[in-house]
């Protein structure tokens, strides 16, 4: 059996490790969409210089610190910064 290098095109095949960013702020917003205790419909997450951050409007004070809490538990060891504010 010969085994060959994988190559796309000719090139040397390299997998896409993906985006971790963009993973982390999808897990983040995912979390959010379905954690209780907070509408989450009008707040964005963005992952800016390796940091979780949280911006738009919620209704009332409690529900930003609810969006923190789920925000810490799912970015683990990432910071996060919350910027939303109460409509």
């Amino acid at each position: 059996m010969v085994f060959k290098q994988p190559t796309f095109f000719g090139e040397p095949f390299e997998p896409e490790t993906g985006d971790k960013d963009a993973s982390l702020e999808a897990a983040v917003a995912n979390a959010l969409a379905v954690a209780g205790g907070i509408d989450a419909a009008d707040v964005k997450v963005t992952v800016e210089d390796h940091a979780v951050v949280l911006t738009g409007v919620v209704a009332s004070a409690p529900e930003i610190d609810r969006a923190t809490a789920v925000a810490q538990a799912i970015a683990g060891t990432t910071p996060v910064r919350n910027d939303i504010q109460v409509a």
